[in-house]
């Protein structure tokens, strides 16, 4: 049966009746509704509808998209990403700043359909595997296949959850291809401890510091052992590469989870205020986990650990985590943001 959030006319982002292509809030939600679309996709095909009961058509058509291509898992048949075309009406102007081309992945559903291979996938995530999977390779032929099919397009790509996971991946790979996509993440995973649900502005400021100097001392101490030497690791590689790529971050403080880009990025500019920059150079290219693999002679490139970013932290009121973590609060109107843009250098 139908919910009431898989139905656009209730709850999607009617208002943009017409979309300012120049306005921040008109692209992040397309992008949102775009993502969301995917997941009605997946529970459509779940519910067996037909092409007369589908949900999914309107949260496209109503922006003015087509539908290019569904993205299918190999493992359990579901969609789990598609690729959607902009075709605005002959007498609308398509705008100088509209995408072309939107690459949208959702995140997890719970569902007996999708739930098994979806937690396998966050399984993959938190142990800084979905590189290896299967999913990623098709995800990552469709972005490839767009970008060489269509040069010089500007191409979008969007995700939540296990779905911006899948983003930022693609979105790195292609970086270091040469080709910079504009990426609208929602609610990325961060792979770390939740230091950011700690209250005292002290103990969790303390504890930020005593990690990085940690994560620091094990760099150093690894470049010791492999001194002589001349490539530099994959971690310095690639944030040299990807410091031109400046992907939109989208996280609630509420959603406990993937809320931790906050403190890491705001961490980063308090130890360059406290004189300390080289230390935490060093550690924000790196994670413990991450060492530990190299240490097993395992190279490894954490997921997460992103040079530059805009971060746009919604601290309007949340309901529950629900919502915190949810798709929807990203189109909703009259959002309270702070927005700040972090460069690596």
């Amino acid at each position: 049966m139908a919910v009431e959030r898989d139905i656009f006319g209730i709850s999607g982002p009617t208002y943009l009746k017409s979309i300012d292509w120049n306005c921040e809030h008109n692209r992040r939600s397309v992008a949102a509704s775009l993502v969301q679309a995917v997941y009605v996709l997946e529970r459509d095909r779940q519910l067996n509808h037909q092409s007369f009961e589908a949900l999914a058509p309107a949260w496209w058509e109503f922006l003015h998209f087509e539908l290019i291509r569904k993205l299918i898992d190999d493992a359990d048949m579901s969609i789990f990403g598609a690729i959607f075309e902009f075709n605005p009406p002959k007498e609308e102007a398509s705008g100088a700043n509209a995408p072309r081309f939107v690459i949208a992945f959702r995140g997890t559903i719970t569902e007996k359909d999708t739930i098994s291979r979806d937690l396998s996938l966050d399984l993959h995530l938190v142990q800084n595997g979905l590189h290896r999977t299967s999913r990623f390779n098709i995800a990552m032929q469709a972005v490839q296949n767009v970008a060489s099919v269509f040069p010089g397009s500007t191409i979008w790509l969007a995700g939540h959850s296990l779905g911006a996971g899948l983003a930022i991946l693609t979105g790195r790979n292609m970086v270091k291809k040469g080709v910079l996509l504009e990426s609208f993440l929602f609610n990325p995973p961060f792979v770390a401890a939740p230091v950011e649900r700690i209250r005292d502005e002290r103990v969790k400021h303390g504890f930020r510091i005593a990690r990085s100097v940690i994560t620091a001392g094990l760099t150093i101490a690894m470049k010791a052992k492999t001194e002589g030497s001349s490539q530099r690791s994959v971690a310095e590689e690639s944030f040299s590469i990807l410091s031109s790529w400046t992907p939109y971050l989208f996280v609630n403080p509420g959603d406990h989870i993937y809320s931790e880009y906050i403190g890491y990025f705001q961490h980063r500019k308090n130890m360059e205020d406290l004189g300390a920059g080289f230390i935490e150079k060093l550690a924000t290219q790196n994670s413990i986990g991450d060492l530990f693999f190299k240490a097993l002679g395992w190279e490894s490139e954490p997921l997460h650990l992103l040079p530059s970013a805009d971060l746009i932290v919604n601290v309007s009121p949340s309901s529950d985590f629900k919502y915190a973590h949810g798709i929807s609060q990203w189109w909703q109107p009259e959002l309270n943001l702070q927005c700040s843009k972090y460069r690596y250098s």
